[in-house]
C-alpha cells in the first residue's frame, strides 16, 4: 500500500492484501499465500496463535530434521 492508500480506498480485506503481497514476488506460486497460522480469540481478551499443521514454512531450526 502506498502512503496515500488506506484500507478503505483499496477495497481489499486484510486476507486479500496479504495474498496479493505474497504473490507479488517473482516466481511466487499459490502455495506461498497459503495460511500458516490459526488465530483464535478467547474469553477475557486472550488471543491464541497456533502454527498450522499443514504450513509449508514452520518456525524452528532449519538445520535440524523436523521428523527426527
Amino acid at each position: 500500500m502506498t502512503t496515500n492508500e488506506t484500507p478503505e480506498t483499496t477495497g481489499m480485506t486484510d486476507d486479500e492484501k496479504r495474498r496479493d503481497q505474497l504473490l507479488a514476488a517473482p516466481g511466487a506460486v499459490e502455495e506461498d499465500a497459503a495460511p500458516r497460522v490459526d488465530v483464535t480469540e478467547r474469553a477475557g481478551g486472550v488471543t491464541r496463535i497456533d502454527i498450522r499443521d499443514d504450513a509449508a514454512v514452520r518456525p524452528g531450526d532449519p538445520t535440524k530434521d523436523p521428523e527426527a
